[in-house]
């Protein structure tokens, strides 16, 4: 299983109206299908926001921090892959699906361990199906390749 770096991205908008800006990661039909990777985990991470519920620069950049930090210690060995990234009505969701939450939680800590204390909450759910990835994958937007001329 090859684990590629493409992503597309999208617009949605919260129950209140606000923008959300979606970001999902494309081409994980091998991993989804493996049935490896069973328990889905959310991180939620509220921000004070300017007024279009965006983060402000300075939370953005160490929010990619964070983000590439994470990555970087769940992926190296496939524990888990991040599959999604909400942005928008002040809080940022990442999706993962992971082999184990268990292990998850302790990489996790090892890699928030050099940043300050985040403001952010944890949801752990079984979902072998997929089931949040596949309604992320149906607001994708067509490419032009995607379009076929008849």
């Amino acid at each position: 299983m090859v684990l590629t770096d493409k992503w597309f991205s999208t617009m949605a908008e919260a129950d209140n109206e606000m923008p959300i800006f979606v970001t999902g990661r494309d081409n994980l039909d091998e991993f989804r299908l493996s049935n490896k990777f069973k328990e889905r985990v959310e991180i939620y991470w509220k921000y004070d926001s300017n007024h279009n519920g965006m983060p402000s620069d300075a939370e953005g950049e160490l929010m990619e921090q964070v983000i590439n930090a994470l990555q970087k210690a769940v992926e190296k060995d496939k524990l888990a892959i991040l599959t999604g990234i909400y942005t928008g009505n002040n809080e940022r969701t990442l999706v993962f699906y992971t082999r184990t939450s268990r292990v998850f939680g302790e990489r996790l800590n090892e890699a928030l361990a050099p940043f300050p204390q985040l403001p952010i909450t944890l949801y752990v759910e079984i979902d072998p199906d997929w089931n949040e990835y596949q309604e992320l994958c149906e607001i994708k937007p067509f490419a032009e390749s995607d379009i076929t001329e008849e």
